[in-house]
C-alpha cells in the first residue's frame, strides 16, 4: 500500500538500455537514472516514458520490476523499438553516447492518468533529449502544465537538442540543474557577456523567473542558487570508476531533501554531492545498493 505522506516524483523521458564496451547492458537514461537514486533514497519515484513492445522492452520491465519500482508509467510501443545506447569512455573516464533516434520514448503519449497523478505529486523531473521529437516534446509541455515544480535537468546531447526548446522549457521551470560546460554554452547562445559564474546564474533566474539553479562541477563541487543567496559545496573525495550518471544522481540527491521542505540548504547540499560521489565511485548509472549503504559511505566521506 502507498504511504501517503511519502515524497511523489515523476520522471519523464528516456528508459533504455546502456551498452558499454565489454560488459553486460545495464538499464539507463538520465531521468531513469534520477528516479532509480530518488527510489533508493525512500522517494515514491516513477517513469512516463515507452519500450518497445519487444524482447528488449520485457526486459527492462522485468529489471524494473525487480526493483520493486513502478511500472504503470511506461508505455509500449508497437511501432517503436526499445532503444539502446551504445557508450564508450575516454582517457578521464568520461561518457560519450551514440543515441539511436526513432525509438519507443521518441513516441509518449499524453495519458489522462499520468495528468491525474501529476497533480498530486511533488515534481516532475525531465531533460531536453525527450524534446527532439515532436511527439514526446508535447507531451511534456501537457504535463508541465499540470505539474506543481518542474525541475529540468538540461542534459544536452549534441545533435539532440534546439536551443529555442531549452529556452521555453526554462520559462516552465521553477528548479534548472546544469553542469558547467552546459552552463556556457546556454549563456553564449543567449549571448550576454559575464565576468563570474553567479552573473551568468543571477541573469538565468531573472530571465527566466527560475527561483533555484543548481550547477554540478565535479570535482570542483556544486553551486546552489536561491532567493538571491549562492552556496558552494566541495565535492567528496574519491576513487573515480566511471562519471555514468553522476550528475543524475546528484541531482536525486538533492530532490530526495529539497522535498522534505524542512531540511536545512546543508543538509539538501550534502546529501547531493554525497550521492553524486556514491555513484561515481562504482560503476554505472543505476549500481546496485541499498540505503544503508549510502549511508554507510556518507557517514566515512
Amino acid at each position: 500500500m502507498t504511504n501517503p505522506n511519502k515524497i511523489k516524483v515523476a520522471c519523464f523521458g528516456e528508459v533504455l538500455w546502456d551498452l558499454f564496451p565489454g560488459k553486460d547492458k545495464s538499464a539507463g537514461g538520465a531521468p531513469f537514472n534520477v528516479a532509480y537514486n530518488l527510489f533508493k533514497m525512500g522517494v515514491d519515484a516513477r517513469m512516463i516514458s515507452s519500450v518497445g513492445d519487444d524482447h528488449l522492452g520485457n526486459e527492462i520491465i522485468k529489471k524494473i520490476e525487480s526493483w520493486n519500482m513502478p511500472v504503470d508509467g511506461i508505455q509500449r510501443s508497437k511501432n517503436h523499438p526499445t532503444s539502446t545506447v551504445v557508450a564508450t569512455f575516454d582517457e578521464q573516464k568520461e561518457a560519450h553516447y551514440d543515441i539511436v533516434t526513432n525509438v519507443a520514448w521518441d513516441f509518449i503519449e499524453v495519458m489522462p492518468k499520468d495528468i491525474e497523478s501529476i497533480k498530486g505529486e511533488d515534481a516532475l523531473v525531465f531533460g531536453s533529449l525527450a524534446t527532439r521529437s515532436p511527439q514526446s516534446k508535447n507531451t511534456l509541455f501537457t504535463l508541465l502544465e499540470n505539474s506543481r515544480f518542474n525541475v529540468f535537468d538540461i542534459n544536452l546531447r549534441k545533435p539532440h537538442y534546439d536551443l529555442g526548446v531549452i529556452k521555453d522549457l526554462l520559462h516552465q521551470s521553477h528548479l534548472a540543474k546544469f553542469n558547467k560546460a552546459e552552463l556556457l554554452l546556454l549563456i553564449e547562445f543567449l549571448g550576454k557577456k559575464y565576468d563570474t559564474e553567479e552573473d551568468i546564474v543571477s541573469y538565468l533566474q531573472d530571465t527566466f523567473t527560475l527561483p533555484e539553479i543548481i550547477v554540478s562541477k565535479g570535482s570542483k563541487g556544486a553551486l546552489y542558487a536561491t532567493d538571491g543567496q549562492f552556496y558552494l559545496y566541495p565535492a567528496v573525495d574519491i576513487v573515480v570508476a566511471d562519471t555514468v550518471g553522476s550528475g543524475d544522481a546528484f541531482l536525486a540527491g538533492f530532490l530526495s531533501k529539497r522535498l522534505e521542505k524542512t531540511a536545512s540548504i546543508d543538509d539538501i547540499m550534502q546529501q547531493a554531492v554525497t550521492l553524486g560521489a556514491f555513484i561515481t565511485s562504482k560503476e554505472g548509472a543505476c549500481p546496485e545498493y541499498e540505503r544503508s549503504d549510502f549511508n554507510f559511505f556518507g557517514n566515512k566521506n
